[in-house]
């Protein structure tokens, strides 16, 4: 479904991503892990176009779509979660979601859409009338990915879903993750709590130093102290 094919990426001089590849099957959760710094976010964004691709492909269904614009690329049915949740200020949580589906093939379905998130959030459903902003953390996280998820994507980039979240809501958000897939939607995840992003993931890949420095099953890397302690300890 989506493909990285040797993907640069510079921010200025720096050369951030040197020759990324990757690739998520439909149907499948997948999970970028490393530590701070390694290029996970901007892997996301190379993919949506936010961070201009230097060289290499991104591919969606075998379509090249490096060179297109972001709202393009989401329109194809890619949908992405930023790490910053990024909730207008002085909209509500309906209008947070309304704003989602403006350039949405679903614009004209407001109200079946709207509906049909909020049964993975019961919790936005009573708050729909209120200020996006004055939702607590664990609120705003689940706003931001039923904002993304509205649009009916096939695929879904969500960024630290969990950052900063208690543990009882980090497991609310992995469980509102598997929903989604079991529903269809493929995932690609980047996050920082390694043992609850792979522990619901079927593959995974880590990321140092903007490289692939390894990839398998997510259970095999998320048992593999010798990974853990190269690329992933802090």
């Amino acid at each position: 479904m989506l493909k990285l094919e040797n993907i640069n990426t510079y921010y200025g001089l720096s050369h951030i991503l040197q020759g990324v590849s990757l690739e998520v099957n439909s149907q499948e959760i997948v999970t970028l892990v490393g530590r701070n710094g390694a290029g996970k976010t901007t892997t996301l964004k190379s993919i949506l176009g936010i961070t201009p691709v230097k060289s290499g492909q991104v591919l969606f269904h075998d379509e090249d779509i490096s060179a297109l614009p972001t709202h393009s690329i989401i329109q194809k049915g890619i949908a992405y979660v930023p790490e910053e949740r990024r909730i207008i200020p002085g909209l509500t949580v309906r209008e947070n979601l309304k704003l989602a589906l403006l350039k949405s093939k679903n614009r004209d379905r407001e109200e079946e859409m709207i509906d049909r998130v909020a049964q993975y959030f019961p919790i936005l459903k009573d708050r729909l009338k209120q200020e996006g902003t004055s939702l607590s953390g664990g609120e705003q996280q689940m706003l931001a990915i039923a904002r993304a998820l509205i649009t009916d994507p096939e695929i879904m980039l969500i960024d630290e879903p969990t950052e900063g979240l208690m543990p009882l809501l980090v497991e609310t958000i992995a469980e509102i993750i598997q929903t989604i897939h079991s529903n269809g939607v493929t995932v690609l995840l980047v996050e920082q709590n390694m043992e609850m992003a792979l522990s619901i993931s079927h593959r995974a890949y880590v990321i140092d130093e903007g490289r692939i420095q390894t990839s398998g099953d997510a259970q095999a890397i998320l048992n593999d102290e010798e990974i853990a302690c190269q690329f992933l300890a802090v």
